[in-house]
């Protein structure tokens, strides 16, 4: 029995990937593209928007791209941007999440909610925290270079034409990769639980500790997480409002920035329990509107 879970697992997640991939590919070249021409443009933008900063780092954000998260970080260490821009890009971050569910017909309609909901978010926290902590002083020299690296060691804000190709195929390939773990994974525990339902009563669904977890699980600086929240949610396990909440403090990489560079150990701990804090309250709220008033 167990072999033929396996064999039927394997089969089921190999079939899925194989049907979305051309389309997650073409996503991810367009994203590469609008990236390569507006990425600098954009950052520029951001830094110099004043008060009008966590609006424009919660739209930029929004979009699919390869580490905005990161360049805000580094712009916030610098002292270029406030607390609350920052965490108006980091809840807004879409990350892996948008062009995973653009690869799934029935699931492609959740793509604006999600950014809205996202949006709104990291705009309210952003205001309210830019109210109530004054402009942060740079930790170090403006000029003082950080490495702007993001996923796959792609290189961001890079202008060699090469990228148009080569980053959206091993970016494509390495969720590729990431879809197919998950997906095996889910299929095997969905065959042992027996239903979507039950695997969900494991996780916790209907709960509001649920939404909590899938914050706790966000915070894991790679781009896999964003990945693993959606496919829980397209097999049925988890509920709308955890992945928000998973989402939302899925910062990917720019979390791992504030830790490793930001001087100020006790800035980066404020700012990571507050996006915890905002992310997990954000999915318990959608908890009680879904639950108590809709």
């Amino acid at each position: 029995m167990s072999g033929i879970i396996l064999k039927n697992s394997l089969t089921d997640a190999a079939g899925d990937l194989l049907s979305i991939l051309p389309l997650l590919f073409l996503t991810f070249l367009i994203i590469e593209v609008i990236e390569f021409y507006y990425f600098d443009k954009v950052s520029s933008f951001v830094k110099k928007s004043g008060k009008f900063a966590p609006l424009a780092g919660s739209v930029a954000a929004a979009f699919p791209q390869c580490g905005f998260s990161i360049i805000a970080s580094i712009l916030y260490i610098k002292g270029l941007i406030t607390r609350g821009t920052l965490l108006a890009v980091y809840l807004s971050t879409s990350d892996e999440a948008i062009p995973v569910l653009l690869s799934y017909d029935e699931h492609c309609r959740l793509v604006i909610p999600i950014i809205a909901i996202k949006i709104l978010i990291g705009v309210s926290t952003g205001y309210l925290f830019d109210l109530i902590f004054p402009q942060k002083t740079a930790n170090i020299n403006p000029d003082e270079h950080i490495a702007q690296t993001g996923c796959c060691e792609h290189t961001l804000g890079s202008k060699d034409k090469k990228e148009l190709i080569i980053h959206p195929v091993i970016h494509t390939l390495s969720v590729a990769v990431f879809i197919f773990l998950i997906t095996f994974a889910l299929n095997v525990a969905l065959a042992k639980c027996g239903s979507a339902e039950a695997l969900g009563g494991y996780l916790m669904s209907n709960s509001p500790l649920q939404p909590v977890i899938a914050a706790i699980f966000g915070l894991i600086p790679n781009c896999a997480i964003s990945v693993a929240l959606v496919m829980l949610y397209i097999k049925g396990t988890i509920a709308f409002y955890s992945v928000i909440a998973g989402l939302c403090s899925n910062a990917g990489l720019g979390i791992w920035i504030i830790l490793t560079k930001n001087k100020d150990i006790k800035d980066s701990l404020v700012l990571v329990l507050s996006l915890f804090l905002i992310s997990a309250l954000s999915g318990i709220i959608l908890f009680i509107i879904q639950n108590f008033i809709l």
